[in-house]
């Protein structure tokens, strides 16, 4: 699936990317949901992730921080409030840590609630790329507090980008499983 360079592609591929993303949890038996991922020779890789998410809880909560770091984002500029994408002490460089930050906050969070927050966070999402024009989403420099990039690219990261990760995850965990 190509990137998405409009809203109409990034509203389609977001929603496209997140059912697939449920079909496949939805077609797992109760045993994969609960087992505890094992990645094999994927925990060989570089990508800290393969090594921090031991679950389905743990990817789910993951998308739903990232989905509310957008919402902050938008909402904190568009009401004045001069607001970096990533929270402090974070950047680009360290951002891995701020999803260890994520993936420690949430080790008490159970599944069915994981579950609830992702589908409301995408939700908040879907509706918050619905209220801006094809131009406010694709046109760099539009906005000024999305610097060099684009209001599209940051929803396109979060959503479909991300969706597309965590559905790569959870085929590997499945596969492993077989």
């Amino acid at each position: 699936m190509s990137r998405p360079t409009t809203k109409q592609d990034l509203l389609t591929a977001s929603n496209a990317q997140y059912a697939k993303m449920w079909e496949l949890i939805d077609s797992m038996v109760q045993d994969e949901l609960n087992t505890q991922f094992n990645f094999g020779s994927e925990l060989l890789k570089k990508e800290a992730h393969w090594k921090r998410d031991k679950n389905l809880r743990d990817i789910l909560v993951h998308l739903y921080e990232w989905h509310k770091l957008l919402l902050r984002w938008v909402d904190s500029n568009q009401n004045g409030e001069q607001a970096p994408f990533l929270p402090e002490p974070y950047n680009w460089r360290t951002y891995g840590d701020m999803n260890v930050a994520f993936w420690k906050k949430h080790q008490n969070t159970n599944y069915d609630k994981s579950k609830q927050m992702l589908q409301e966070s995408h939700d908040a999402v879907m509706k918050l790329i619905e209220h801006f024009s094809n131009d406010e989403l694709f046109t760099k420099g539009h906005f000024l507090w999305t610097g060099g990039s684009n209001l599209g690219q940051y929803c396109v990261s979060t959503t479909s980008s991300h969706y597309s990760w965590a559905i790569k995850k959870i085929k590997t965990h499945i596969k492993s499983l077989k």
